[in-house]
C-alpha cells in the first residue's frame, strides 16, 4: 500500500485511539493490513508532524499539531489567562510577561499549542521568550496567544 494511504490510516488511528508508542501504532497498522516496520512509522510520524500530548489520565498519546491548538485543559487555560500580563513582538521575537513565578507554567502551556513557526522558547520567573523565524511568524504567534486570553 502507498505511503499516502498508510499516513492517512495513521491519522485515522490516532484520532480514534490513544496511541502511546510507536509499537502500538505498528500493531494497529498491521491489524489494518499494513506491513510496516518501526523505522517506517518513525519517518511517517516526522513527516506528519505528530507530537505527543498529555491526556487527562496523565499518559501521552500521538496527536497532530493542529489538534493540539487551543486544546489546553480548562485549569491550565485559566492559569494562562490569569498569569499573562502582556504579549508583545520585537522583530522575530515574542515576549510574554507574566506574574512572578508563572513563566514556566505559561511556557509549558504555550509549547502544547505552539505552531510550527516557533523555533524555541525560554522562560525565567516572569518572562517567556519565543523565538520565531520571521517577524510575520512572531505576529502570528502573538495573535494566537492573544486569542487564548
Amino acid at each position: 500500500m502507498s505511503r499516502k494511504s498508510r499516513q492517512s490510516a495513521i491519522l485515522s488511528i490516532i484520532a480514534a485511539n490513544d496511541i502511546e508508542t510507536q509499537d502500538e501504532l505498528v500493531s494497529e497498522l498491521r491489524r489494518e493490513g499494513y506491513d510496516v516496520t518501526q523505522a517506517t512509522i518513525s519517518r511517517d510520524i516526522k513527516e506528519l508532524g505528530l507530537i505527543k500530548a498529555l491526556t487527562a489520565e496523565n499518559k501521552y498519546k500521538y496527536v497532530t499539531k493542529q489538534a493540539m491548538e487551543f486544546r489546553l485543559s480548562g485549569k491550565l487555560l485559566s492559569v494562562v489567562r490569569e498569569a499573562v500580563i502582556t504579549v508583545v513582538t520585537a522583530e522575530n521575537l515574542v515576549v510574554v510577561k507574566t506574574i512572578e513565578n508563572s513563566a514556566a507554567v505559561v511556557s509549558g502551556a504555550l509549547e502544547q499549542i505552539a505552531p510550527s513557526d516557533v523555533l524555541g522558547m525560554l522562560a525565567d520567573k516572569s518572562t517567556v521568550l519565543i523565538v520565531c523565524a520571521t517577524s510575520r511568524d512572531a505576529a502570528n504567534v502573538q495573535r494566537k496567544i492573544n486569542e487564548l486570553l
